[in-house]
């Protein structure tokens, strides 16, 4: 975050997280002449075929004839009297037929014309957060991020751009200022929803995340550094997906999209969206070093950001499902001897009630698909866990022993401090990881 009274903020103002060391929230003639070829030689004549060649060049010209005339026709070219005398004589029965064709201008997406267009459409549905607190009534500005407008007069930030706050506001793209209610923020997605009271609001039109690929191109639309005028567009391509992004002394985000579009202090919060501009991702971090920003951007999934946000609008607050489990990557050895990743594997269960235990699932086993999705590490397992709802409902394949065995369980709640391992017995590895 940075004051807006400030043009150019230091990169040490205290207003930036205390995380910053590790990833900064917030992408073608010769000339001769010709000479004549000597006539080839004739080939003796052939015998005539069954249909001369007159009758062959009459049906033509009648074809043709008629289709001329039809075409005419539908010119209006005829009179309807001379229509009606042309129909009157007796002509050749013909069947025509018209293949519609289309022409279509495709465009490359990295065609600048494309994020033109891009920007044209989603301008109007990201705004500037404004945040501060109010002593006396009187309103101190003192951080700002980006939103973007779902539907209802609902908006989605980061959470970290209103943590602490205790008031907000947004200015639309047209200028237009509305004090604004924070409805919840949840801290291990860093998203949060605000609501104002306003009329002639442009809802983002959704995406989905599942149909990206490393390459395709991505747009990012938030407002750096807080200025006026409102929102700016960087252009990039998806750098990657599934990534994990850690802060050190806040919550690991996982599944982040990657991306090189640029990303700067104030776009947190903002949208990434596709050449067409549907929501795929909302900005939520940047890449940093010792050097400072690597251009490595960092986004949360619509679909996370969808589950999240229509929890949030409905109960106030977002619940975070829990299989009570601390588990491990799964390590495969190949015939070749490469160490393939495979599964999650539970190390232990939580002390207390535990829903894997409650299932069947035992130490060991090798969790690899979740409702038909592929688990290759815990971290996967984490990803397809947040996608449903606490009481869900889940159809979970584990490998025991070679064998696959399949359990239905019933995701509980997580706690703010899982409890430690249940078992007595010491484990070979240290779990890395708990969910």
């Amino acid at each position: 975050m940075n004051p807006p009274s400030t043009p150019e903020p230091d990169p040490s103002d205290e207003l930036y997280p205390p995380y910053v060391a590790y990833v900064r929230p917030w992408s073608a003639e010769t000339g001769r002449i010709p000479q004549p070829r000597p006539n080839p030689p004739q080939p003796a004549p052939k015998q005539s075929s069954h249909i001369s060649t007159g009758v062959v060049a009459f049906i033509s010209a009648v074809v043709g004839a008629v289709a001329v005339v039809g075409l005419l026709a539908m010119l209006g070219l005829f009179t309807s009297e001379s229509t009606e005398a042309a129909a009157a004589a007796p002509i050749p029965t013909a069947t025509t037929v018209v293949r519609q064709v289309t022409a279509e201008i495709v465009t490359s997406p990295l065609d600048p014309g494309v994020a033109e267009a891009v920007g044209f459409k989603v301008f109007p549905s990201v705004v500037t957060v404004q945040v501060g607190d109010l002593d006396d009534e009187t309103l101190t500005l003192n951080g700002s991020g980006s939103g973007v407008i779902l539907e209802d007069g609902y908006i989605v930030t980061n959470h970290h751009v209103v943590e602490g706050a205790a008031v907000a506001r947004v200015v639309l793209q047209d200028g237009r200022t509305y004090d604004t209610e924070i409805i919840g923020s949840d801290a291990y997605t860093d998203l949060a929803v605000l609501r104002v009271d306003a009329d002639g609001l442009t809802p983002i039109e959704f995406g989905d995340a599942g149909d990206l690929a490393i390459g395709r191109l991505a747009v990012a639309v938030g407002n750096p550094l807080g200025q006026d005028g409102g929102s700016s567009l960087t252009v990039g391509v998806i750098s990657a997906l599934s990534r994990t992004v850690d802060f050190g002394d806040s919550p690991t985000l996982f599944g982040m999209l990657q991306t090189d579009a640029p990303i700067t202090s104030g776009s947190s919060g903002g949208a990434l969206v596709d050449e067409n501009g549907k929501l795929i991702g909302i900005t939520a971090a940047i890449g940093v070093s010792q050097a400072g920003a690597e251009g490595i951007g960092y986004a949360i999934p619509v679909e996370l950001v969808r589950r999240i946000t229509d929890e949030i609008i409905e109960t106030g607050a977002a619940k975070h499902s829990f299989i009570g489990i601390y588990g491990t990557d799964y390590v495969v050895t190949a015939d070749d001897g490469a160490l393939t990743p495979g599964g999650a594997e539970i190390t232990d269960f939580v002390e207390g009630e535990s829903a894997a235990a409650d299932a069947g699932l035992l130490v060991r086993d090798a969790i690899v698909e979740v409702e038909g999705v592929s688990v290759r590490t815990m971290e996967d397992l984490v990803i397809q866990l947040r996608l449903f709802h606490v009481g869900d409902e889940v159809l979970i394949t584990a490998n025991r022993d070679g064998t696959p065995v399949t359990v239905v369980v019933t995701l509980d709640e997580r706690p703010d401090e899982p409890g430690p391992g249940a078992s007595d017995e010491p484990i070979e590895e240290l779990p890395n990881g708990d969910e």
